[in-house]
């Protein structure tokens, strides 16, 4: 399945949250689904044409006052039942591409010292997003402790603090093993 495919359910799933414009959406994904998926301007607003073409969702102009008119769309009948199928198959892995890990199994011939500092990036970056996965995690709980998908979206934050955890137990073996190869790198 595409990547265009893919967009079109995460669209439909956001959309079964409330009804909402392609700017809303996408302010929802960052704050949400941003940890894990990414939808930009130019994936949701031909896919959200594509799901009205589709019979998946209906659209009504919002008037708005000091802003520009923007189109909020709806799930149809058709749209909840076409989620459901997709929620119902099994899902694809996906390879992940990873620019760290691309740089490191090259770096042999380059200083340890700049795979020593992309690590440590890496690590800080790792660190803060565990703190903010903890954050949330105490937000949803106080803001949407009844919320019937609570147990779900739980889930994935805690998707991602053990993705977090196990990320910096790597980091912290790596830069180990860097620092013993920059140590020798210096005796030579």
């Amino acid at each position: 399945m595409s990547k265009a495919n893919k967009s079109k359910y995460a669209l439909l799933g956001m959309l079964s949250l409330s009804p909402m414009s392609g700017y809303t959406i996408k302010k929802t994904i960052s704050r949400s689904l941003g940890h894990f998926w990414h939808e930009s301007y130019p994936q949701i607003y031909p896919t959200l044409k594509q799901l009205e073409a589709e019979g998946l969702t209906t659209s009504t102009m919002d008037k708005q006052e000091g802003r520009p008119d923007s189109l909020v769309y709806s799930l149809t009948e058709r749209g909840w039942e076409e989620l459901q199928r997709w929620l119902e198959r099994p899902f694809e892995y996906q390879v992940e591409r990873h620019e760290l890990l691309l740089k490191l199994f090259f770096a042999g011939i380059a200083p340890a010292s700049l795979s020593i500092e992309h690590v440590r990036r890496h690590r800080a970056v790792q660190a803060q997003a565990l703190q903010t996965y903890g954050q949330i995690e105490a937000e949803l709980k106080t803001m949407q402790p009844q919320h019937a998908n609570l147990p779900y979206w739980l889930m994935t934050l805690s998707y991602g603090k053990h993705i977090m955890r196990a990320q910096l137990a790597w980091c912290d073996e790596t830069l180990a093993a860097l620092e013993h190869i920059a140590a020798e790198e210096a005796k030579k």
